[in-house]
């Protein structure tokens, strides 16, 4: 789950993590108000979505007067950023946030991940800040620099100094340094993030260390025990139909193809949506039923794929180990029935009770184009899919 950068920010304070003072603002009006209390004579007005790469979009302006933050919040609020993490479609801008100025010396980098392959907490450091760190890997991978944190141990005076000497901290700094990478740490760890990125990290002109920008990520499979996170949940930023699905407890992500696919288990659904493209079709979605799916969670699911406009054809993928094949062949055949389907549908079923489940397609009256195998259903539904096109 991700959330904005104020929200963020809001976070890392609690934590005594500096970050600079602001706050957020619906209307120009607002936006004004925020500025005239925050003081000073340099605003900084960022709009809030959940992407990257605002500043070259046009997402983050300078202001030198309060007249220019109105005017800034006005032309951002009810904008669409496009930026390379938001693809073509882009995304609404529906609030700003009014942050001061900050005298920058330097700008640096800094991120914290849960590396799956060592299962420990890792910084990422570089003295590169303010530009992509995709970039910057490409180019200057020596500028990259990792610290692992056991987790049996934790956070230790030893990582932020190792952290300091990669940055380049200045002796006179590195006290403050080390406090904001503990704390940074703490935050990390008791709010169950799975990602924090701070880009840039910078060094005031006055010497003093300050999260400039910051993204975090949180492990959805703990947000029940994060309640203050979860009230910073905004499901504008959401793909409407990730969310209804979420609902149903179906893992759902929408993609650019037209071939809807409803599989159960992830690994399942990744070979199947390889093989489609293998067979020359594109995939419209990740779609994993689980494995002890009801008949009412089946057809919320074909209903689901079926609510995508793109869509021009289904591909239903079941191995029923725990899951029992008649009991996906009546969530097909009650969905396809309730949503009038309209588009081709190729159903391969393996596993418990397939000959009942095959029956019950096979006798249901509807055009079901049954599947012997994983490579003959991508087959037969691109082959159909271009078929209903021609």
């Amino acid at each position: 789950m991700n959330i904005h950068e104020y929200q963020a920010k809001s976070i890392l304070a609690k934590y005594h993590v500096p970050v600079p003072r602001g706050g957020v603002a619906y209307t120009p009006a607002e936006a004004e108000n925020v500025a005239r209390k925050l003081g000073g004579s340099l605003w900084v007005v960022k709009a809030q979505i959940h992407a990257g790469g605002r500043g070259k979009a046009g997402g983050v302006k300078l202001a030198k007067s309060i007249d220019e933050v109105s005017e800034l919040a006005k032309n951002m609020i009810g904008m669409t950023l496009k930026t390379h993490q938001t693809g073509p479609e882009g995304k609404e801008v529906k609030r700003v946030y009014i942050e001061e100025g900050s005298d920058i010396a330097e700008e640096m980098y800094l991120s914290m991940v849960i590396d799956r392959a060592t299962s420990r907490i890792t910084f990422m450091v570089s003295s590169e800040g303010g530009v992509e760190i995709e970039e910057v890997a490409e180019k200057h991978p020596e500028k990259i620099h990792r610290v692992e944190v056991d987790p049996a141990a934790g956070i230790q005076p030893f990582h932020a100094r190792r952290l300091a000497s990669n940055l380049k901290i200045k002796k006179e700094q590195q006290g403050a340094f080390a406090e904001f990478i503990l704390n940074l740490y703490k935050a990390f760890t008791e709010k169950d993030a799975s990602q924090l990125e701070i880009n840039p990290l910078v060094l005031t002109k006055q010497g003093k260390i300050i999260a400039l920008d910051a993204k975090f990520n949180f492990d959805e499979n703990a947000l029940y025990r994060q309640s203050e996170v979860m009230e910073m949940r905004d499901e504008d930023e959401e793909d409407p139909l990730e969310r209804k699905a979420a609902k149903f407890g179906l893992s759902y992500i929408k993609m650019d193809g037209n071939i809807g696919c409803m599989v159960n288990g992830a690994g399942l659904a990744m070979a199947t949506m390889d093989i489609i493209q293998l067979y020359g079709g594109t995939p419209a979605n990740f779609l994993d039923v689980g494995g002890g799916a009801t008949k009412e969670k089946v057809t919320e699911a074909f209903k689901l794929i079926l609510s995508d406009p793109n869509v021009e054809g289904i591909l239903v993928n079941i191995f029923g180990g725990i899951m029992r094949c008649d009991i996906i062949a009546e969530g097909i055949i009650a969905a396809a029935r309730e949503v009038s389907l309209d588009v081709p549908l190729v159903v391969r079923l393996e596993g418990t009770n397939v000959e009942l489940g095959k029956k019950m397609l096979a006798t249901s009256g509807l055009p079901i184009l049954p599947a012997d195998n994983l490579a003959d259903a991508a087959d037969r539904i691109v082959k159909a899919v271009k078929k209903a096109a021609a």
